[in-house]
């Protein structure tokens, strides 16, 4: 007991449910690398602060794209540096549970594997994010009845209708709150011609941004550099306009959410009808979203009271329990 650790590796961030102690860690997927030698040198909250500053003779890069390592060796040592930041043993090893996107390939599954062994990990298992979510948000998962989740992370949204102990259905979609971040950026680019920072960007969605109309009115100014010129320029923009330049991303992930729901099973979807959906996640929390998403799928959402650690609290509470998840259902559907 205590030893047994799961472990959420989202693209924007990485969380460590350790049993016995709960979330242990809690920084960005960020990586800061040697110029010279290509190894990390630091990662999480570390590298974070790197970006946008002085560097030196190093280079700050995110280890995930979209939820897959697009970067293998480097999310390796990512994972090893993390686990050894939470004092994490050699000998003898802890046993690891990893949640992982549905529509992952075999490939990337095993890759994920492999990069939690190589890091210290011991039998790594790997459930669906959309599963460890509905556990993490307190869903009733084994009751015959049906309940739909959707996790929007940095780089993926998650879509799960869950009943009787397992995902019955649902779907990943490759968008997420950086594409709303990147969205916010090519708006400041081709209206005002001028460049802002990834950081900048996630600040200012954070601040005014907004996936459906508000009373508010916020404003906010922000500094960037002019792209023909290089000098530096303060941009004055609105809300509406902010939620105007992410609503691209935004819709995507509402049209997936609305297909999910007309996939799944009648009988179960009559159940979502009734109780809702259950809105997770970092981009849950843009402003709007879950008003947005109950107007166009006409049905109650009800935000996680935890949503930026729903999954990991999930996986955890898995630890508990993973002879008799592996018994009653596959913890990752076979392609």
């Amino acid at each position: 007991m205590g030893r047994e650790i799961a472990i959420d590796l989202g693209t924007a961030n990485t969380l460590v449910y350790r049993q016995g102690e709960g979330i242990v860690f809690n920084e960005p997927t960020v990586i800061a690398l040697n110029g010279s030698t290509g190894k990390v040198e630091f990662a999480g909250a570390e590298a974070w602060q790197m970006l946008g500053g002085p560097r030196g003779n190093r280079s700050v890069v995110r280890p995930l794209r979209h939820g897959v390592m697009t970067e293998f060796d480097m999310t390796q040592q990512m994972i090893a540096i993390v686990l050894r930041k939470i004092g994490v043993p050699k000998f003898p090893k802890p046993r690891v549970v990893v949640s992982v996107s549905s529509e992952s390939s075999p490939v990337e599954l095993r890759a994920v594997r492999e990069a939690v062994r190589f890091a210290g990990g011991r039998n790594p298992v790997l459930v669906e994010e959309g599963l460890a979510a509905a556990i993490g948000a307190g869903l009733p998962i084994h009751e015959p009845v049906g309940n739909l989740i959707i996790d929007v992370g940095g780089g993926t949204t998650e879509m799960a209708v869950v009943s009787m102990g397992g995902v019955v259905s649902g779907r990943s979609v490759r968008t997420g709150g950086f594409d709303m971040d990147a969205s916010i950026r090519d708006h400041f680019r081709t209206r005002y011609g001028v460049t802002i920072g990834e950081r900048a960007a996630e600040e200012l969605k954070v601040a005014i941004g907004a996936a459906f109309p508000t009373p508010d009115r916020m404003v906010a100014v922000v500094s960037g550099r002019e792209i023909a010129s290089g000098a530096p320029r303060k941009v004055r923009v609105t809300e509406d306009e902010i939620r105007l330049a992410m609503a691209e991303p935004v819709q995507a992930i509402v049209d997936a959410a609305r297909q999910t729901l007309a996939e799944a099973p009648q009988e179960l979807t009559h159940d979502v009808l009734e109780t809702g959906m259950f809105l997770t996640g970092g981009g849950g929390l843009v402003r709007g979203m879950d008003l947005l998403l109950a107007q166009e799928c006409e049905v109650p959402v009800h935000l996680t009271e935890r949503p930026l650690e729903t999954v990991v609290l999930g996986a955890g509470a898995m630890l508990d329990h993973l002879d008799e998840y592996r018994s009653s259902f596959q913890l990752v559907r076979r392609r």
